[in-house]
């Protein structure tokens, strides 16, 4: 995955409800070997859920930062 981050995402200032589309839609707009990075309050287990089913092998996920207040997760899509 290349180092290449597009955007950052802070979801802590986004409503709940919208939280994931946002997400979703940015990864959607990401070229192969782009990433971005988003901030959370918790650890976004249930995010990397979905990226699993939706996406399988087309995405990479790396903690930048894990916690316990902020957690800041990469993620790109592979080539």
């Amino acid at each position: 995955m290349s180092d290449e981050v597009t955007t950052t995402i802070d979801v802590r200032e986004i409503p709940p409800p919208l939280r994931h589309s946002t997400i979703f839609n940015t990864f959607d707009s990401l070229s192969p070997g782009q990433s971005f990075m988003i901030v959370a309050d918790h650890n976004p287990v249930p995010l990397r859920m979905q990226f699993q089913v939706r996406f399988r092998e087309q995405f990479s996920w790396a903690y930048a930062e894990e916690g316990p207040e902020v957690w800041r997760v990469k993620i790109g899509r592979t080539a």
